[in-house]
């Protein structure tokens, strides 16, 4: 004696059988493809100017313009310090970029933590200059900085030029450690209080870990800002001359293969920072 028997349930092509009214969806889907090649296009685009760098780095050029293809050498790689002045320019722009890192670095990360997590009077102009900062243009920053050294009687170089990057990209690190502390589950460091441990200790074993990622994240994003920065620092820089203002200076006269060689190099070092760190956070994951 056979049981009762369950209704079939209906599948995908019974019920676009019974609807014959129904569009059918197409097996290839073109959305999907064009946006694909158009994603391949604009990274083709924004890469397209670093692999030329990268290429004529190996030129052999045999004028003082790098710009027409004649041959590949690896000579200027084993000649990357013959211009001393380009040299120093490097250094000065690493050093001014390190130093307003850190500086940086340690601002933002407090203002980013005291934004995300308290409310306090105030808190809304704050974020307006910060917002200002960052979206205000680089030559009304640059030319209020270089006034307001002026009626101090401060004399530019060094010490104005870090000063000036450390004041435009502060802001971009406080969005990302305040976006890092927004996002972060508060009952960990309750957890923490109620096991014994102390605010200090609560800070650096439980809270710094978890926006770890956002104040690396805001620290690499302030160093690239100030390493490549011309505006601002054509404004606040007196005497002191960095890598960009001394490509400035030299596409009067030609750009030699060691600009892109040096070029190479502070792109390779930064690929793999950020390599480095999605990696470590991957982990943490």
């Amino acid at each position: 004696m056979s049981g009762p028997v369950s209704p079939a349930l209906p599948t995908r092509a019974t019920t676009e059988e019974a609807t014959p009214g129904a569009p059918r969806r197409p097996r290839t889907r073109w959305g999907d493809r064009l946006l694909f090649g158009y994603t391949w296009l604009i990274l083709l685009w924004l890469f397209a100017p670093i692999a030329v760098m990268i290429a004529f780095g190996f030129n052999d050029t045999r004028s003082k313009s790098n710009v027409t293809w004649q041959g590949f050498t690896l000579k200027w790689w084993g000649r990357l310090g013959e211009y001393p002045d380009l040299t120093t320019a490097v250094l000065n722009s690493i050093g001014i970029g390190l130093l307003a890192t850190l500086i940086t670095t340690v601002l933002g990360t407090l203002l980013g933590i005291a934004l995300g997590r308290y409310r306090f009077r105030g808190q809304g102009p704050t974020n307006l200059i910060m917002f200002a900062a960052i979206s205000s243009p680089e030559l009304v920053m640059g030319a209020s900085l270089l006034s307001l050294f002026v009626s101090l009687g401060v004399q530019t170089g060094f010490a104005t030029i870090v000063l000036a990057h450390v004041l435009f990209s502060v802001s971009f690190v406080a969005v990302t450690v305040r976006a890092r502390v927004v996002g972060m589950d508060g009952s960990i460091e309750e957890a923490a209080r109620d096991l014994g441990a102390s605010t200090w200790v609560t800070f650096w074993r439980v809270t710094f870990p978890m926006i770890l990622p956002g104040v690396v994240s805001g620290a690499l994003l302030a160093f690239a800002l100030s390493i490549d920065d011309f505006v601002i620092t054509q404004f606040t820089s007196g005497a002191t001359i960095t890598f960009p203002l001394w490509i400035y200076g030299a596409v009067r006269i030609g750009v030699p293969p060691q600009v892109n060689i040096l070029g190479t190099l502070i792109f390779a070092v930064g690929v793999v920072i950020a390599v480095v760190n999605t990696v470590t956070s991957r982990r943490r994951v």
